[in-house]
């Protein structure tokens, strides 16, 4: 069974998609936090695979009593899950620094700016519902809960089961500082939750692979989403569009289309777990020509810094549990 929480969009969709391709016989379970979307999504994958099996949960990442509930209910309904693809993610009010390119492109960084973005995505975060930094809490903190509530039908089964992070060319370090890991003095949130995302699936592989229970990340590239159009207006990416088809020949990562950009993920689909680099990364990448293909890249991670933030998400997650504590069995 493949568990699936996302935006029921973009990559969310490609991805669901894609699997069934690779493998009709399985289980999908998309979890969404808008139970119409979630439906139409479903309808969607069965009218071009009518034998698919495909059902959903309804879960909000960002809103920790919905993350409970979502959990319970996965647990009443199976026994276990082969993979879990944490690709739910927000980038609320993005904000480009056009002063920030022009002078990347008088130093010769302009390149590297564009695809990583570092140096031109700022976002201006919140508090949400919980008191948590909106966006720690649905790119990490809420995929961090689900998987904890999740454990029984993770662990010790017969076969490995897997969890797929999807990160970011953008997690980037300088983002991300360990006394202030949810990100609310700062205007990079989304690097530093994706940053975040890298050591936390570090950790995880650590305390969990002799459970079986294995971790990857993976970097759709550059996508045309939902996420993307929200950063500049649409008529402008328009104009842009031919530019980027352009770039693509000097920049790999400039996958463009949400069925390119979940190559990654289903990659690792076929892969056995046990000979993974738990401290790699691993990118969708598109030839200038429109080939997919896979690159593996080492993660500039901190082990020491990894087991530092787990143990705040750890005391985080004790501090919600009381709190909701007539959600858990």
């Amino acid at each position: 069974l493949s568990l699936t929480p996302s935006r029921c969009s973009g990559v969310g969709l490609a991805l669901c998609r894609r699997l069934l391709e690779e493998d009709g016989r399985i289980h999908l379970c998309i979890a969404c936090r808008n139970e119409q979307k979630s439906e139409a999504t479903r309808e969607l994958l069965l009218a071009a695979y009518p034998a698919a099996q495909v059902s959903t949960v309804d879960v909000d990442l960002g809103n920790l009593a919905s993350v409970l509930r979502a959990a319970r209910e996965l647990r009443c309904r199976f026994q276990r899950l082969d993979f879990v693809y944490l690709n739910a993610g927000i980038m609320p009010n993005p904000h480009v620094n056009f002063k920030a390119l022009w002078h990347g492109l008088l130093t010769g960084k302009l390149l590297h700016m564009l695809t990583t973005a570092e140096g031109v995505m700022t976002q201006t975060d919140r508090l949400n519902g919980d008191g948590l930094q909106e966006v720690f809490a649905t790119n990490l903190f809420g995929h961090f809960m689900l998987v904890r509530q999740l454990q029984s039908l993770l662990c010790g089964q017969e076969k490995p089961s897997r969890l797929i992070w999807t990160s970011s060319s953008n997690a980037r370090e300088s983002a991300f500082s360990l006394s202030d890991y949810q990100h609310a003095k700062g205007q990079e949130s989304y690097s530093s939750s994706k940053y975040a995302t890298d050591l936390t699936s570090v950790v995880l592989n650590r305390k969990f692979n002799g459970q079986g229970l294995y971790s990857s990340v993976v970097c759709p590239g550059l996508v045309m989403s939902n996420m993307t159009y929200g950063i500049l207006p649409v008529f402008l990416w328009k104009l842009l569009m031919p530019i980027m088809w352009l770039i693509r020949f000097f920049a790999k990562t400039y996958t463009l289309t949400p069925y390119n950009g979940a190559e990654a993920h289903v990659w690792l689909f076929k892969q056995k777990p046990e000979y993974l680099d738990a401290l790699v990364k691993y990118h969708s990448c598109t030839t200038g020509l429109g080939k997919c293909y896979v690159e593996p890249r080492k993660m500039d991670v901190d082990e020491d810094i990894a087991e530092k933030l787990y143990q705040k998400l750890l005391e985080l997650e004790e501090q919600t549990l009381d709190k909701y504590h007539d959600l858990l069995d």
